[in-house]
Formats: C-alpha cells, structure tokens, sequence
C-alpha cells in the first residue's frame, strides 16, 4: 500500500472546522456540516490520512477512491459512512465530493446519558467502507431532516434542555440509520446468502485440516478476513439470517468433528481436545458439555 504523504488528527471539532474554513461549532461537542462545503476540496492532490477523536457521520456522494479499514469503495451514489472516535479513514488523490452533509458528536456530549451506553450496540460505526449504508432518496430526506433538527438545536444556544434535546435527535438519527441497515441486509439476500454459504464452506476446510493442533481454533477474525468483511459485519449477517453468532457456528462446527472423532476414533479425549486446537483438554470438556449436555467420555460411551 502507498505510505500517504499527509496525516491529520483532530482532537477537537473545533479543529476540525478551521481545516475546513467554516464557521466554529454554534456547540463545542457537535457540529453539522451542510451540503455545500467539499469535505476534501481544502486538502492538497495527494494520499491523506484522517483521525477524528470523536463520531463522524457523514452523507456523501463521491468520485474517486476511499479507503477504510482493509478495504477500498468506489462510491457510485449516495452513501453513508459511519466512524468511531480514532479510527483511521485515508483519501485516495482523485477523491472529491460532489454533496453530502456530515456530523460530529464528541463522547462528551453523550456522557451521564443512556445513550454513551447504547453506541457500542450500532456495530455500524465499526463496519469497513464497503459496508457503507445505501440510502434511498426518501431515506436520505428522512435522515436530512433529523440533521436538520439537530443543526436547528445548536444555532438556539445552550441551556438546561440543549443536551438532552441534541442526544435525543441524535439517537432517533441512529436509529434510522439501525432500520436502514436492516433493511440492507435483506433487500441484498442473494449477495449475502452468498456470503454465509462461502463461510460455512471456510468453516467446515478449516475444522478438515490436519494442522489444528499447530493453528488452534479459528477466531471470527480469521473468517472476516478470509470474507473481505468486519468482523461486526459478518457477525450481524450471520446472526439476522441465521439467528446464530459466529462464535456459535464456529463451536458447532467443532462440536459436529468432536462427535466423528469421538465415535470412530481411538484417540482419547485429551488428543482429540488438542487435535481440534484446544490447548487444554479441560476447556474442550466444557464446551462440549454446554453444547451436548454431555462430558466427552460420556458421549462417547453412548455409542
């Protein structure tokens, strides 16, 4: 990959807005750009890196090349792009954008609220670019005007109701963006029963291999990778359309080469904890009892 030539932090919003020579936050902990400003038009034609220290959502429709995370997206049409505080996101040298709005929340608004506790569960803001969100142009008004909303609050000034009215503007955009990502998922069954059918064939090589005991146990990482997708994004896919955790899949898998090996193997169950990459054999035993509800040997004696 081609080092970048430019890196930028901003620790601040504020920071943030005088890069792009706009107006200072009417609120020091949230600020919506509007439509008109050309988020990259400021920066120089080169490789650049951004590090925002605080949530960015932002709603664009690019030219040219982004990369988040492990992978590239060629925006084609409007988009949703989610970041959490110091995640790196870079620019290729022919990114422009033509429109598109874009928010920044600081965690310190959302502290002392239920909302600061809610954010780990939108696993959006943790999913790579090519995960994005396709809005419609109905969604995207639906969305605009909470933008709206909230833009509204900061330009009242800030009194005792200012915080809990911008935090709850700003969960009720979250929670659009929740629906529409579900309904993602779904309006894109063939592709991702594609992508659980690809998975389930890694799943069951990996068990196949004679080099567990060297390798251990898959990690839901491993399968991301092997998939070209986030971890959290594969986790949702496979528990909305399979109703299990990848976790879940994984011990099954393993559980279904522990009963072959136990039934019509010789090998103890010690040998076969470590053959199927356990490093203790006590560990296997209680994940195979919590799945089964049987012990190793147990099981094996009912053959």
């Amino acid at each position: 990959m081609q080092k970048p030539d430019r890196f930028h932090h901003f620790e601040s919003i504020s920071e943030l807005n005088r890069f792009l020579q706009v107006p200072e936050p009417r609120h020091p902990l949230v600020s919506v750009i509007p439509d008109h400003t050309n988020f990259y038009a400021l920066r120089p034609r080169e490789a650049v890196v951004y590090r925002f220290g605080f949530y960015t959502i932002s709603c664009k429709q690019l030219k040219g090349q982004l990369k988040y995370g492990r992978g590239h997206y060629d925006f084609s049409g409007g988009s949703l792009l989610f970041t959490a505080p110091n995640q790196l996101i870079s620019t290729g040298p022919d990114a422009v954008v033509d429109e598109g709005w874009a928010l920044f929340i600081h965690p310190d608004l959302l502290y002392g609220t239920p909302l600061a506790k809610r954010m780990q569960d939108y696993h959006f803001f943790h999913y790579e670019v090519n995960e994005a969100l396709h809005v419609s142009d109905e969604e995207k008004a639906l969305l605009k005007d909470c933008i709206d909303k909230i833009d509204r609050e900061c330009r009242l000034g800030t009194d005792k109701h200012t915080q809990r009215l911008l935090v709850t503007n700003i969960e009720l955009l979250l929670n659009y963006c929740d629906r529409f990502y579900d309904r993602q998922f779904y309006t894109r069954a063939k592709v991702n029963a594609d992508v659980i059918q690809r998975f389930e064939q890694l799943l069951k090589a990996y068990f196949a291999e004679e080099t567990l005991i060297d390798k251990g146990l898959p990690n839901v990482s491993y399968f991301a990778d092997q998939l070209h997708l986030s971890p959290n994004y594969l986790a949702d896919l496979l528990q909305r359309f399979t109703g299990k955790t990848t976790i879940e899949h994984i011990h099954l898998e393993m559980i279904d080469r522990a009963k072959d090996l136990l039934w019509g193997s010789p090998e103890t169950v010690s040998e076969i904890a470590y053959r199927l990459g356990f490093e203790h054999p006590s560990h296997f035993a209680r994940v195979f009892r919590a799945k089964t509800g049987h012990s190793p040997t147990s099981y094996r004696q009912l053959n």
